[in-house]
């Protein structure tokens, strides 16, 4: 199973998928990276079906909660204000009498719902409301939430940390199946299989040329998809955050320099802290504040103070914990030169923390971009539309090599290609992969367990085809 290969011209040598032009070398090249191609698309194309599937619902989330959801998330306007954000969260704890309020998400539109999230023995509750009159529209789970549930299913949260960091290697892979499928695309002579296809669906030529000419074409876009995914990875994206950080070119952390600060990260309290600040650790209240004699300025009043520094409508507001707890709020437009991060003192009011995305270093600048447009966000329906075909794109590169896979194996056998008789050949082509690798450390980790299995197993075949001893 392959992500892209080459179409070679016809005759015997190309049956086997091995063009027959220039010599041994460029052959067994060809037949050492037909077979890591096919190793590597073997371990992640399942993966990547799942991760285009559920990333082309969710390139539409806003679309989907307009319309299929439109009885909780869409409200008639009216002339009359909106209840008070404090009348709103009395509510919504009315509704779920047995949890407490932790966010507060404002309407990003004078026809949207509110949404309170509660927390309570159960797990995390949602509330949707009527800004205007307070109804409940609808209370649900927040794991079970339509988009939560595609949101971990895309991330595989659902399988736990380890199937996180399959993540990470996914998308080496990924970067592998790439960069050798050019190698076995690159026209060579031949009359197809470069940007046309031959034949028909019952011949394997048709379906190895689409494979190939799929992958041309959409090649590019599914490399940016895998290496702008690579900064939620368990362990790589960990890694660029914290070195970017002590570069300077991360979080800024100047802003946190003489403020008290918690153990907890801001990705903990709010959910659109973003990919720059989500590991930013949460300040603390101090307390006493002059003039106020230790009394919490209330919800209503640090909304409004919100307002007046210029969040954008629709932040996500997180509610003060204990005595040294913040009003904490983040705004994830899709314009992402707009996103912002405040925390307030819960006693004064005083913003602790003020974060505009001008403020993050160029690391975290550019890869707040990339996940954006990775999300189809910056740039409105072609955005959209060009990651949606992406995604499609990949599904049948997937399927297209499952067919000429299944056509070309022998009967009963996995059909491996085999390796070429030439071990320098076989011993660089493998070190550039290892090499990949080394830049992706779970990948890494991944290609030489396949290399001690395949060596393994051509050790039990030779063995298997020795003479038994008279």
């Amino acid at each position: 199973m392959s992500t892209f290969s080459a179409a070679p011209a016809a005759g015997r040598a190309s049956s086997r998928g091995v063009p027959p032009q220039g010599g041994a070398l460029r052959d067994a090249l060809y037949r050492a990276v037909w077979r890591w191609h096919f190793y590597a698309g073997l371990l992640c194309l399942p993966f990547l079906i799942l991760l285009s599937a559920t990333g082309s619902v969710y390139l539409f989330k806003d679309e989907i909660n307009r319309t299929l959801f439109a009885y909780r998330t869409v409200v008639p306007v009216r002339a009359t204000p909106p209840l008070s954000p404090e009348r709103l969260i009395f509510i919504a704890a009315e509704a779920v009498p047995d949890a407490a309020p932790k966010t507060f998400a404002s309407p990003d539109a004078p026809d949207r719902a509110a949404i309170v999230t509660m927390a309570g023995p159960q797990g995390r509750t949602l509330v949707y409301l009527d800004p205007y009159d307070g109804a409940v529209l609808d209370r649900v789970g927040r794991d079970a939430e339509a988009m939560m549930v595609v949101r971990r299913l895309h991330s595989l949260a659902y399988f736990g940390p380890v199937a996180n960091g399959l993540i990470e290697v996914v998308a080496g892979f990924t970067v592998i199946l790439v960069l050798s499928g050019i190698y076995l695309w690159w026209p060579r002579g031949q009359g197809g299989g470069v940007v046309t296809v031959r034949g028909t669906p019952r011949r394997r030529v048709w379906w190895r040329d689409l494979h190939a000419v799929t992958g041309f074409v959409a090649g590019a876009g599914l490399l940016f998809l895998a290496t702008t995914g690579l900064p939620w990875s368990i362990l790589w994206g960990d890694q660029v955050r914290a070195i970017s950080n002590r570069a300077g070119l991360g979080q800024p952390s100047a802003l946190w320099a003489r403020v008290p600060v918690s153990t907890v990260p801001m990705g903990e309290v709010l959910d659109t802290a973003g990919w720059a600040l989500e590991a930013a650790p949460l300040p603390r209240s101090e307390g006493r504040s002059p003039g106020r004699d230790g009394v919490p300025i209330g919800i209503d009043r640090a909304v409004a103070i919100m307002t007046g520094l210029g969040m954008p409508a629709g932040y996500e507001l997180a509610l003060p914990e204990g005595p040294a707890g913040v009003y904490a709020a983040a705004a994830y437009p899709r314009d992402v030169t707009r996103q912002r991060m405040i925390t307030l003192d819960q006693y004064s009011g005083r913003p602790l923390v003020d974060v505009r995305f001008g403020d993050i270093g160029l690391v975290g600048r550019g890869i707040q971009y990339g996940i954006g447009l990775h999300k189809g966000e910056l740039a409105g329906r072609v955005n959209q539309l060009l990651m949606l075909a992406f995604c499609l794109a990949t599904i049948l590169l997937a399927a297209s090599a499952a067919v000429m896979w299944w056509k070309r194996r022998p009967a009963g056998r996995l059909g491996v290609p085999p390796w070429p008789g030439n071990r320098r050949v076989v011993g660089g082509v493998t070190g550039i992969v290892v090499a990949l690798g080394i830049v992706f450390p779970l990948t890494g980790l991944a290609i030489l367990a396949m290399i001690a299995l395949d060596a393994a197993f051509m050790g039990l075949r030779r063995t298997s085809r020795r003479p038994a001893a008279a």
